[in-house]
């Protein structure tokens, strides 16, 4: 059994200044040593992640990160790679020393509030100050639980997790469907999954096993083919299918071989209404036809795998957008965690559909580039529009189409 992905956790960030206990408290926390831990200032540089399962929770990705108060050049780096984890987290976890809550925990706590983070006030070391009650009160004044724990004893650990759950979004998971909601009870989708030179013998991509997971807890059916046995499995079938699912590499082929009246759409276009917001990247999706030569377009890409000859993102994409064009158009390409800070020369960004990323990352970075008046499509959403069948793979999604339009 393969363990719940990484985009599909509750992610819970450890903030705070240097050496308050933050990487102690995530050993204690996990009961294993994840982060290394030292009395020296700063020995966490990058964040560290750790996955688990906090019952009843369920599976969470804790992340260690440097503190907020670093110095120096160095210091620096590892402070924007801490402000970068604020970007993607779910729930945070504020670190101070007991008696040593300040003005500095206030305006980070302020900062949480702001993104709309949910989060608990922590505070460590327990066992070597007193008294705890000015320092808590003083916290919870701010209308945020805060626990007295020791990591090194354990005082307050259950507190703390009891506070964790009070304040994790409500159903994390449990309302959002990636596809089952558009496939009634028993009746078939068709997933067309092409197995090309990059995809490693013997396994699938993210996108397509959730597919399949979802449709499997919907109760429906699941037809998976490659596109050069899609006629063979439309004729098979006594009814046609509810929905048809093609990796958008393959969408004009496919396109053309299913009846018009059926329903189709990408994975990507599924992961950008799943992770993302589809009337947003729809409404950005509308900047390709007013592309026009030199100008800049950024390419992001949430994994970080080799890229091959004919890479969807580097080679496909950029080709394919110029012939919308009809002139040449400056592309650059980030990869991961990676998102420039100033997005204002850019015409455009097209994002993958960030399934190795979480759902408050993409949105953060969709907001990112609203906030910048750049507009943002995605990958499914942009081959749609430049082979020329955005409408038809929209039809799934009458909010979405009423935004194109609209």
């Amino acid at each position: 059994m393969q363990p719940t992905p990484r985009t599909l956790r509750l992610h819970i960030g450890l903030f705070g200044r240097r050496n308050v206990g933050k990487s102690s408290l995530l050993n204690a926390l996990t009961r294993q040593q994840v982060s290394l831990v030292s009395e020296q200032a700063g020995t966490t540089t990058d964040p560290v992640e750790k996955p688990m399962e906090l019952l009843p929770l369920g599976p969470v990705l804790f992340v260690d990160t440097a503190g907020l108060d670093d110095e120096g050049a160095l210091g620096g780096q590892r402070m924007a790679r801490t402000r970068a984890v604020l970007e993607r987290v779910d729930l945070a976890l504020l670190v101070a020393e007991a008696g040593a809550w300040g003005p500095f925990e206030d305006a980070l706590l302020a900062e949480l509030k702001q993104r709309d983070i949910p989060t608990v006030g922590v505070l460590n070391k327990a066992d070597l100050a007193a008294p705890l009650g000015s320092g808590r009160a003083r916290v919870e004044a701010l209308g945020t639980p805060c626990v007295p724990v020791s990591a090194q004893s354990g005082e307050g650990l259950p507190e703390l997790k009891e506070a964790l759950l009070r304040v994790a979004p409500g159903g994390f998971l449990d309302s959002r469907q990636l596809l089952a909601d558009l496939v009634p009870p028993g009746q078939v989708a068709i997933l067309v999954m092409p197995i090309d030179s990059e995809a490693p013998k013997g396994r699938l991509i993210l996108p397509q096993v959730m597919a399949i997971r979802d449709l499997l807890d919907g109760h429906t059916l699941a037809l998976v083919v490659q596109e050069g046995e899609l006629p063979a499995a439309l004729e098979g079938l006594k009814r046609p299918p509810a929905l048809v699912v093609t990796d958008s590499q393959a969408f004009q082929g496919v396109a053309a071989q299913v009846p018009a009246e059926v329903p189709l759409t990408s994975f990507s276009i599924l992961l950008s209404r799943f992770h993302g917001d589809l009337r947003a990247q729809v409404r950005g999706t509308a900047a390709i036809d007013r592309l026009r030569g030199g100008e800049r377009v950024l390419v992001a890409e949430g994994c970080t795998h080799h890229p091959g000859d004919e890479d969807i993102g580097r080679v496909k994409l950029p080709r394919w957008l110029e012939a919308k064009a009809g002139a040449p158009l400056r592309f650059e390409h980030i990869q991961g965690r990676d998102f420039p800070a100033d997005l204002a020369s850019y015409a455009l960004v097209v994002h993958c559909g960030n399934c190795m990323g979480n759902r408050r990352e993409m949105l953060s970075r969709i907001q990112r580039c609203e906030d910048a008046g750049v507009p943002i499509t995605n990958y499914g959403l942009a081959i749609a529009c430049a082979k020329g069948i955005l409408d038809r793979a929209l039809r799934p999604f009458p909010e979405a189409l009423e935004a194109l339009h609209g």
